[in-house]
């Protein structure tokens, strides 16, 4: 896909969905700035947003720290100029939990839109499909960005254009591993 200078994007990171990702095909962690600076390449960044989860208690360990945004990790991604959305997690009564951005998400996508000619979305949830099919029928390009071998394969096909995170590994994750 060509890109020009005067082309408008948004991002959206679902963060939850390309941590747990690259934990689980790489032992790795996402480099959330190289991909901000791709998804932007030439073009002009009008907002960024990602989407994380707040870990209820101590108990949820290390990766539901990384996960949630909490410390350090909050601030690594505000000083990429991220502006978070942050969602405590849902525990029912069965011990289930559960924390989901997906309909935030696509809400400010939506809102967005009429502000930028291009969305980029970082997540390969299929379930962001009836996003990307409004947002082109808006007169939107959708960029989607994640690793292909997690991705729907259906998302994959309806964006105007798909990154494999994985074929550049350099790139986009860290070399250091994560924490079990």
């Amino acid at each position: 896909m060509k890109t020009h200078s005067a082309q408008r994007i948004a991002i959206f990171i679902d963060v939850q969905n390309l941590y747990h990702s690259a934990k689980n095909l790489f032992k790795a962690r996402v480099n959330f700035e190289n991909l901000i600076k791709y998804a932007i390449r030439d073009r002009q960044l009008v907002r960024v947003f990602a989407y994380v989860v707040k870990a209820d208690t101590s108990e949820d360990n290390v990766e539901g720290k990384v996960i949630s945004g909490e410390g350090a990790f909050f601030d690594a991604l505000k000083n990429l100029g991220i502006e978070l959305r942050v969602k405590d997690i849902q525990v029912y009564a069965s011990g289930f939990k559960k924390a989901d951005w997906d309909v935030g998400m696509a809400v400010d996508a939506i809102r967005l839109s009429p502000s930028v000619d291009t969305i980029v979305l970082a997540t390969g949830d299929g379930d962001f499909i009836p996003l990307v099919e409004y947002l082109q029928a808006h007169g939107k390009l959708v960029e989607v960005m994640a690793f292909a071998k997690s991705a729907s394969g259906k998302l994959k096909e309806s964006a105007d254009e798909f990154v494999d995170l994985a074929e550049k590994p350099r790139v986009f994750l860290l070399k250091a591993p994560i924490a079990k």
